[in-house]
């Protein structure tokens, strides 16, 4: 048995059988891995590249150097404006953050993956010269079930979406017969199908799905119970971290739409390393190389606002620790929201709906091993640190407390296999 070292937990909101599968290999490149998305796809999912601004110089403040606010601050040094980022914290990067600790090893705020849908992240990595940093993963996402069963939605096929979809599920091994045709039943009855000859008006239909969480559309279309545990609870942790009775339906019928309409949707991808340098770190040359300013450690206290003749309340400014600026955007999490909006913005029911959401607390966890902990169907081999060896990609489970888990020495090595030591699970 292997052994493992804690390196690292971070709070915020018996054997395995290796599948035996031809090996597919593939440039990283997002021109030639991940199609287009704006085209074809409902208006407003994927906007394209904002006009140039000819008003007066503004100067801006971004509270928060996560990837929406620096992704906002790209936007508007391109656009000739002046940018001040603050961030609390020591490190930039939020959700998407990491930093190297005492010991040199890279702790990251959480398991990333980037399916081949997320089109605007992509364009930004393009713009920052990031492209390249994005490994891409086997077509196939893969089930790990207790009893060393390993279980398959495998999306290599040559014919594209949305064949290559109907194809995973129909041969999806992770559900039994009566459970899959249960769940084709009802994704036949979704805007999944609609999406295909009509994406605006099966967004306009998933957008209206927001109040009924997904099990309770679900099941009342026919889809049992069985296959919300083994499929689709893991598949819903992954994306917002709260299982199918919890999410709306609109959230997974969005990612359904995706995958059906468009082949390189459901690819998943993963960096090379630690995103300090390889996704947030680019980013922030670009934002420095143009003018932007970082202040770590260095929160907003309040917001200044201001009410107009007419009873209009607008913002005049941010009060961090020393500067106060006339221009701002806060892109927090909620908890930080809620902490900085003033307490008289509740009188309006717009502002009072953001204290209606529940943050998730989430915890990740980073394992180190002496051997190859996804590597059991040949225990001897598992346990030659030589090479690395095991299954490299996103990992889903229904059976383990955690819903998804990935082995990061073998899907990010640059920064986090190291000669001589095992695997490294988050």
């Amino acid at each position: 048995m292997a052994s493992a070292s804690v390196l690292f937990a971070v709070t915020g909101l018996s054997s395995v059988a290796r599948v035996k599968s031809p090996r597919l290999f593939v440039k990283s490149s997002l021109d030639i891995d991940v199609s287009d998305m704006s085209v074809n796809a409902p208006k407003g999912l994927f906007p394209p590249e904002p006009e140039h601004y000819r008003g007066p110089k503004l100067k801006v403040a971004i509270i928060g150097a996560g990837l929406a606010g620096m992704s906002t601050a790209v936007e508007l040094l391109d656009q000739g404006h002046e940018v001040d980022i603050y961030e609390s914290r020591s490190f930039i990067g939020g959700k998407v953050g990491s930093f190297v600790d005492r010991r040199g090893n890279h702790i990251e705020m959480g398991l990333h993956v980037f399916f081949g849908c997320y089109n605007n992240l992509f364009r930004l990595m393009k713009k920052v010269g990031a492209e390249k940093n994005l490994l891409v993963k086997d077509h196939s996402h893969t089930f790990v079930n207790k009893g060393g069963e390993i279980g398959e939605l495998d999306f290599r096929f040559p014919v594209g979406a949305p064949i290559h979809g109907i194809r995973a599920f129909l041969s999806t091994n992770q559900l039994k017969i009566y459970d899959k045709a249960r769940n084709a039943v009802a994704l036949a009855l979704s805007p999944v199908v609609k999406a295909l000859v009509d994406p605006d008006g099966a967004m306009r239909d998933i957008r209206d799905m927001d109040s009924i969480s997904f099990s309770d559309w679900f099941l009342s279309k026919g889809g049992t119970r069985m296959s919300i545990q083994r499929m689709w609870d893991p598949v819903a942790y992954a994306l917002g971290f709260i299982d199918c009775d919890n999410i709306s339906a609109r959230c997974m019928l969005t990612i359904f739409s995706l995958f059906a309409t468009k082949t390189e949707a459901s690819l998943l991808c993963m960096l090379k390393g630690s995103p300090d340098i390889y996704l947030s770190g680019p980013i922030r040359n670009y934002i420095t190389e143009r003018g932007g300013r970082f202040h770590l450690r260095w929160g907003c206290r309040e917001m200044l606002y201001d009410k107009s003749a007419d009873g209009e309340t607008y913002v005049t400014g941010l009060a961090t620790s020393k500067v106060n600026h006339f221009w701002c955007c806060s892109s927090l999490d909620i908890p930080g929201i809620k902490r900085l909006f003033p307490s008289q913005w509740r009188e309006s029911q717009f502002f009072n709906n953001i204290y209606e959401l529940v943050g998730v607390p989430v915890v990740t966890v980073q394992l180190r091993y002496n051997g190859w902990v996804t590597e059991l169907q040949d225990l001897e081999r598992s346990r030659r640190l030589r090479q690395a060896v095991g299954l490299d990609n996103l990992l889903y489970t229904p059976d383990a407390d955690f819903s998804c888990f990935a082995d990061l020495a073998l899907t990010s090595p640059e920064d986090y296999y190291i000669v001589g030591q095992g695997s490294l699970l988050q």
